[in-house]
């Protein structure tokens, strides 16, 4: 069963103009090299030809994976985000209890997350241990360095 990802308008346009970039212009290259690896002659020691179906494979498994995405994709309206609980597109300002440091992400989906941007996954360690929270709870994340607790500080859109 396909699952739904939520996308804002921006999320969604960007990976509706990669899959046309893998249809419209990786797929015509990858077949352009398929057929000048086979004029080559002897296909059965041919490692072009190889190299260029395994290319090719490669690349329908990743348009066949983005055009389920997109067609299980959902815009999510920023304003009837609920700001009471922490849930995917919320600005969650957070505080680490063991350093005492506080940070702020923007819980969006795994395939526009960017940390550089302050932007995590709803997937990743933290925004699994963030959803549902409300001001003031305190979440439990397990990370590889071992347990971290966090204060939920403020909830925003």
């Amino acid at each position: 069963m396909s699952q739904v990802s939520y996308f804002t308008e921006e999320g969604l346009k960007k990976l509706k103009e990669e899959l046309h970039q893998l249809e419209a212009v990786e797929r015509p290259s990858i077949s352009r090299q398929i057929a000048e690896a086979r004029d080559k002659g002897d296909l059965s020691e041919n490692a072009e030809y190889d190299a260029a179906k395994e290319a090719q494979g490669l690349l329908e498994l990743k348009i066949s994976k983005l055009k389920e995405l997109v067609s299980n994709a959902r815009i999510l309206d920023e304003k009837q985000i609920d700001t009471s609980k922490v849930f995917i597109r919320s600005k969650v300002k957070i505080k680490n209890l063991k350093s005492n440091s506080t940070m702020q992400y923007v819980l969006v989906a795994e395939s526009e997350a960017n940390i550089k941007e302050g932007r995590i996954s709803v997937d990743s360690p933290i925004g699994k241990g963030l959803l549902g929270k409300k001001v003031g709870e305190k979440a439990e994340v397990k990370t590889p360095a071992g347990s971290v607790q966090f204060e939920v500080l403020s909830i925003s859109r």
